[in-house]
C-alpha cells in the first residue's frame, strides 16, 4: 500500500557528483484530499495529466548507473505541481489538456497554502538539502506524444535550459552525434519557469544543472526505462566532464 509521505529518496549515501530529481513521479492522491483521484476516472489519473509517465522508473535507473540519490515526488502535479513556483497560476490546475479537475476547482486560497504546506514544501525541503554545492543536478521529465488538437510531437527527448548551458550544450551534442535521434533543444517547452524546480535549486545559485525531457511512450515499460538510462549514462558523464572549465551563461 502506497504511503502518503510527500517524497521519497533513493540511494541517499550515494555521495557522487550528480543528483536526480522527479518532480512528477507519480499520480498518486494522498489520502488528505478525501477524494482518490480528485473526482476524475481513473483513466484520466492514468494519462500525462496527473504525472510524468515513464520518469520515474527512468530516474530510479539512471541513478544507479551514475551511483546518484533520486528524489521523487509522491504526489499528482494535479494536487500542486512542484515544478512551479508559489505564485504561479498553473501551480494548482483546474483544467489541464482539455480535463477539469473537480476537486480542483473550487479550491480556494486557504487549501492551496495546505497543499504547499503539506506537500509541495517538505518535498522543496528534501531537494534543497540534497542539493549540494558539489552536486550538477538532472531533473527527468516525460512529455506526452501529441496534445489534444495540437500537432504530434517528433522529438525522441528534449533538453531544457535556460541561462545556464554548461551541460545542456555537450549533452545535446552528444545526443545529436547518434545520429538516430530527434532532439529538441527547449522542446517541447521553452527553458525554465521562473521559481521552478530548478530555478529554486540550481539557477539562483549557479549550480550545473539540465533538465531532461522523453518522450512517455518510449520509456511507459521498465525495458525502455533501462534502456534509455543506459543510452543517457555516458553521454551525462562526458558532458559533466567537459564543463570543468566553463562558466554559466557561457
Amino acid at each position: 500500500m502506497q504511503n502518503d509521505l510527500p517524497f521519497f529518496i533513493t540511494g541517499s549515501e550515494q555521495k557522487g557528483p550528480w543528483l536526480i530529481t522527479c518532480d512528477h513521479a507519480r499520480n498518486h492522491v494522498p489520502s488528505a484530499m478525501n477524494s482518490k483521484s480528485l473526482g476524475l476516472p481513473a483513466k484520466e489519473m492514468h494519462r500525462h495529466i496527473a504525472y510524468d509517465i515513464g520518469a520515474e522508473g527512468l530516474s530510479l535507473a539512471l541513478g544507479l548507473l551514475l551511483q546518484a540519490p533520486v528524489l521523487c515526488s509522491n504526489f499528482s502535479r494535479l494536487v500542486i505541481d512542484p515544478n512551479r513556483g508559489e505564485d504561479d497560476p498553473t501551480l494548482l490546475m483546474k483544467l489541464y489538456d482539455g480535463t477539469i479537475i473537480p476537486t480542483n476547482r473550487h479550491a480556494d486560497a486557504t487549501e492551496v497554502t495546505r497543499r504547499l504546506d503539506a506537500y509541495y514544501r517538505p518535498y522543496h525541503q528534501a531537494y534543497a538539502k540534497l542539493a549540494t554545492p558539489i552536486r550538477a543536478i538532472i531533473a527527468i521529465h516525460s512529455f506526452t506524444p501529441q496534445l489534444k488538437g495540437r500537432q504530434p510531437r517528433p522529438w525522441e527527448i528534449g533538453i531544457l535550459f535556460a541561462k545556464d548551458r554548461r551541460l545542456a550544450e555537450p549533452t545535446i551534442a552528444g545526443l545529436q552525434s547518434r545520429g538516430d535521434l530527434t532532439v529538441g533543444t527547449n522542446e517541447p517547452y521553452d527553458g525554465h519557469l521562473p521559481g521552478d524546480s530548478i530555478d529554486q535549486h540550481a539557477l539562483r545559485n549557479g549550480r550545473l544543472n539540465i533538465l531532461i525531457e522523453v518522450r512517455n511512450d518510449l520509456i511507459k515499460s521498465p525495458k525502455g526505462q533501462q534502456a534509455w538510462a543506459r543510452l543517457l549514462a555516458p553521454i551525462l558523464q562526458q558532458a559533466l566532464a567537459s564543463t570543468k572549465t566553463s562558466k554559466a551563461g557561457e
